[in-house]
């Protein structure tokens, strides 16, 4: 049995670093050299090569056997109320918002779809939003499932959106500079900051007295 978990943990790291290269600027730049105007289709077909890759992994993830951790009510009900359903709701918003643009379906009708530094909604409160939610979520699944491989999953989730979250920002700041600079310092990447909600609720702009 634990040859699988140790087999599963081995798919969940080639996917999250599989997913890390076919997202890099080298490698897309190097696939636009290649592929010239049939690059416009090129986050399509990722987008759906990542999630036919990772609907399989899952598949393989709930077909195994595997040690159940912890079994409390309360812990489920906590996972329920206080993690997933905030965290499908976020998730949702960001999906909702930007499915067309991070799917590359808006490729099939925009040679060039637009992309620009987005500080609205939800991202007032956190950089990356639909990070937040999937982090939520799944953590909260995990309480309501708390079997050891559903954990092996949700560390190795965790630490790709930690790790991944470094790589991105550091291409955000070369394409936006001091806008996401500013924005990097007054906005918290996952969880919103006290403060920040502090100042919107009395009408203070965060980051002044």
């Amino acid at each position: 049995m634990y040859l699988q978990h140790l087999l599963l943990l081995s798919l969940w790291i080639a996917y999250c670093l599989l997913h890390s290269v076919l997202a890099s600027s080298k490698f897309k730049l190097g696939i636009e050299k290649i592929s010239g105007g049939f690059f416009r289709y090129y986050r399509l077909a990722y987008s759906i090569f990542a999630a036919v890759s990772l609907a399989g992994l899952l598949f393989f993830q709930c077909s195994m056997q595997s040690q159940l951790l912890v079994n409390s009510f309360f812990l489920k009900l906590a996972g329920l109320i206080i993690l997933v359903f905030p965290g499908a709701t976020i998730m949702m918003i960001s999906i909702f918002k930007y499915f067309k643009l991070l799917s590359g379906v808006r490729s099939l009708y925009e040679p060039r779809p637009p992309v620009g530094l987005k500080l609205d909604g939800v991202h007032k409160f956190v950089r990356h939003p639909l990070y937040s939610g999937t982090l939520l979520f799944v953590w909260g699944l995990f309480l309501i499932f708390p079997f050891l491989n559903n954990l092996i999953a949700i560390v190795a989730i965790t630490g790709y959106v930690v790790i991944g979250i470094k790589f991105e920002e550091k291409k955000l700041l070369k394409e936006f500079g001091n806008v996401y600079a500013e924005y990097i310092r007054d906005v918290p990447a996952l969880l919103p900051a006290l403060n920040y909600i502090n100042s919107k609720k009395k009408g203070q702009p965060f980051g002044h007295p």
